[in-house]
């Protein structure tokens, strides 16, 4: 395995992927596996973060031919079982704390973390500290095979909100909506139960007046089915209800499929069928496959799914390479102070 120095990022460097080897379900066997199969894929430079001696066992079966590959030493995990605050006391070697030190201390340009996804944000807002005019960081990104350009923010991290943390969210989903998916000015909704302004509880109905005053292109409320219907590019809400939505749809997605399975077994082939549900299985598993940005924080970090396999560690490196070049930190930043400028961040509650 070659070392290498930590120089600085620039234009035409190699981009600096920090793995949290030991993140994850299947770590770090599939985590090794992904992370040196996205190796094909990119000019990078990879840093394998974890138990020296179970990562090494696992690059070992592995022709690395003299790539930049390097092994940094951490010690145990935070599993999800765990608080994440005192879980970053007792284990500050753990491996997804040492990964982002790499990324405050300039030796990396990205963290990508498959493990807790509480410890990924309670350890990047303490290592690396939230941006400017925002109170806390947030996940999202699409989660849906059928709708893949619609955007959801919040998708777990925030179960309580107030609407200028709504606000704050939807622009950097705005950002990510039109610089990362290609959405020329996107168009930013709040869910709700009806699309009526007065519909909604007190959040959604206090957030959608913010909203309005906001620069964002705002389009008012949509409802569940507008997921599959383009009124949105991006759609808010707070993390109690992204959550609740995004379990529900990959349980929907996994159990429609086994019954379509049993349904068209006797009139279809497996490969005919897998042609048919590929669409199908997107939607369950998207998440896994491209990994999000953890929004918010002062460096980049993306987060996938504890299940992941391979290639859903492969996507997530996918996703966070391509989330330095576009430089989307910088993006946010100006987004969230446009935001303050306007004067947008009281609540009445």
């Amino acid at each position: 395995m070659e070392s290498f120095n930590n120089p600085s990022s620039r234009p035409g460097e190699p981009i600096r992927v920090a793995v949290d080897a030991m993140g994850g379900d299947h770590a770090p066997r599939e985590t090794v596996r992904g992370a040196v199969a996205a190796l094909d894929n990119h000019d990078m430079e990879l840093l394998l973060v974890g138990d020296v001696g179970e990562v090494e066992a696992e690059l070992d079966k592995y022709d690395l031919n003299g790539r930049a590959v390097k092994v940094v030493p951490s010690v145990g995990k935070i599993g999800d079982d765990e608080h994440p605050m005192h879980a970053f006391r007792r284990k500050p070697e753990a491996s997804v704390i040492v990964g982002t030190r790499l990324v405050k201390g300039g030796e990396a340009d990205v963290l990508v973390s498959l493990g807790s996804t509480g410890a990924s944000m309670a350890t990047a807002a303490l290592v690396l500290g939230v941006m400017d005019g925002l109170e806390r960081p947030c996940i999202g990104g699409p989660f849906l095979g059928l709708a893949p350009r619609t955007v959801l923010m919040d998708l777990g991290s925030n179960v309580d909100c107030r609407p200028s943390q709504l606000l704050n969210f939807a622009a950097l989903g705005s950002v990510f909506a039109h610089r990362f998916l290609g959405t020329e000015n996107p168009r930013v909704a709040l869910l709700s139960v009806g699309s009526e302004q007065s519909k909604g509880n007190r959040q959604v109905q206090e957030s959608y007046e913010l909203f309005e005053q906001s620069h964002l292109n705002f389009v008012g409320n949509v409802e569940g089915m507008d997921f599959f219907n383009d009124k949105a590019d991006v759609i808010v809400c707070d993390g109690f209800v992204g959550n609740i939505l995004i379990k529900f749809t990959e349980g929907m997605g996994t159990a429609l499929g086994g019954y379509l399975s049993r349904q068209l077994a006797p009139y279809m082939s497996e490969e005919q069928m897998k042609g048919v549900f590929s669409e199908l299985w997107q939607t369950t598993n998207l998440p896994r496959t491209m990994g999000g940005p953890l929004f918010g924080v002062n460096g980049a970090v993306i987060v996938g799914h504890g299940s992941s396999r391979a290639e859903g560690v492969s996507g997530a490196i996918n996703t966070a390479v391509r989330y330095v070049e576009m430089g989307l930190l910088d993006s946010m930043r100006e987004e969230l102070a446009e935001i303050s400028r306007n004067g947008l961040t009281g609540d009445s509650r």
